[in-house]
C-alpha cells in the first residue's frame, strides 16, 4: 500500500497577503491624505470663514500649551548642563561649554522636544475633537449645510500648528538657554562673561534660522497628521481612541524622520 507524501503548507502565500494589504493601506491613506490637502488648497480663498478660527486656535494651543513648553524646557536646559559638567574631563576653557549648551538647546533639543511635546497636546486634541464630530455626524451636517469642513475645521488648526509651534519653540530655546545658564554656574566655576563669550563666539545666525524651520515643519506635519486621522475616524467612540493613539504615534515618527532629513539637507 503506497504512502502518500504529506506537503507542509507554506507561509508564503499569507505573508505575500500581509504585504500586500500593508501596501493597499498605505496607498489608500496616501490618496485620502492627498484629497485632504487639495480640499485645503481649495478651502483657503473663503478666508472669512478660517481666519477668525484661526486666531482662536492660535490663542487657544499657544496659551494652553506654553506652561508645558516652559517647564519642559527648562529642565532640559538645566539637565544638559549638569551633564556638560558631569563629563567636563579635558583642558579646554570653561567658555567652551556656553557653546555646547547653546548649540545642543537650538539646534536640538529645543525644536526637536516641543515637536514631541505638541505632538502629544496638539495631536490628540485636533484628532478627538475632528473624531468626535466625525462619529456624531457633525461633519456630514456642515457638508449637508454646503459648507466645506476644510475652511472650518481643517485650515485653523493647520495654520495654528504653522505659527504656533515656531514661536513656542522660540521661548522654549531662551527658556532652555538661561536655565543652562544659571545650572552650569552651580557645578563649575564659570563666570557669566565666559558663558557669554562662548554662546557669542561660535554662534552663527543661520542657527536660529535652522531651529525656526524645523519647527515650522514640525507644526505643519503634526497639525495636518492630527488633521486627517481625525477627519477619517470610524467606528464610534472606539475609533475615536484609535484615531487619537495613531495620531499621536504617526505625528511623533513624521517628526523624528523630518528631523533627520532636514539636517541632513540644511545642515550639508
Amino acid at each position: 500500500m503506497a504512502v502518500q507524501d504529506t506537503v507542509m503548507p507554506t507561509p508564503l502565500p499569507g505573508l505575500f497577503r500581509l504585504v500586500g494589504r500593508v501596501i493597499l493601506g498605505a496607498l489608500s491613506h496616501f490618496g485620502r491624505f492627498s484629497l485632504m490637502c487639495v480640499e485645503i488648497v481649495r478651502g483657503l480663498a473663503d478666508w472669512r470663514a478660517w481666519f477668525p478660527r484661526t486666531i482662536t486656535e492660535v490663542a487657544n494651543i499657544g496659551a494652553g500649551s506654553l506652561l508645558i513648553v516652559v517647564v519642559i524646557s527648562a529642565f532640559a536646559g538645566a539637565v544638559t548642563a549638569f551633564q556638560s559638567g558631569y563629563q567636563w574631563q579635558t583642558s579646554l576653557p570653561y567658555y567652551v561649554l556656553g557653546t555646547l549648551i547653546v548649540s545642543t538647546v537650538v539646534l536640538e533639543l529645543g525644536p526637536v522636544l516641543v515637536g514631541l511635546v505638541l505632538a502629544g497636546r496638539i495631536g490628540a486634541r485636533y484628532a478627538a475633537e475632528l473624531g468626535t464630530m466625525r462619529v456624531t455626524e457633525q461633519i456630514d451636517a456642515l457638508e449637508s449645510l454646503g459648507r466645506s469642513p476644510a475652511s472650518h475645521l481643517i485650515i485653523p488648526r493647520v495654520l495654528a500648528g504653522f505659527i504656533v509651534v515656531p514661536i513656542l519653540t522660540t521661548i522654549a530655546n531662551v527658556i532652555a538657554v538661561l536655565a543652562g545658564w544659571w545650572s552650569v554656574k552651580q557645578v563649575l566655576p564659570l563666570t557669566n562673561q565666559d558663558f557669554a563669550y562662548g554662546a557669542q563666539y561660535f554662534y552663527r545666525p543661520f542657527d536660529g534660522y535652522y531651529s525656526v524651520i524645523k519647527a515650522f515643519f514640525f507644526g505643519g506635519a503634526i497639525a495636518l497628521i492630527s488633521c486627517y486621522m481625525g477627519f477619517n475616524t470610524k467606528q464610534g467612540a472606539e475609533g475615536v481612541g484609535r484615531s487619537t493613539t495613531a495620531a499621536v504615534v504617526a505625528s511623533s515618527v513624521v517628526l523624528l524622520l523630518l528631523n533627520a532629513l532636514l539636517a541632513r539637507v540644511l545642515l550639508n
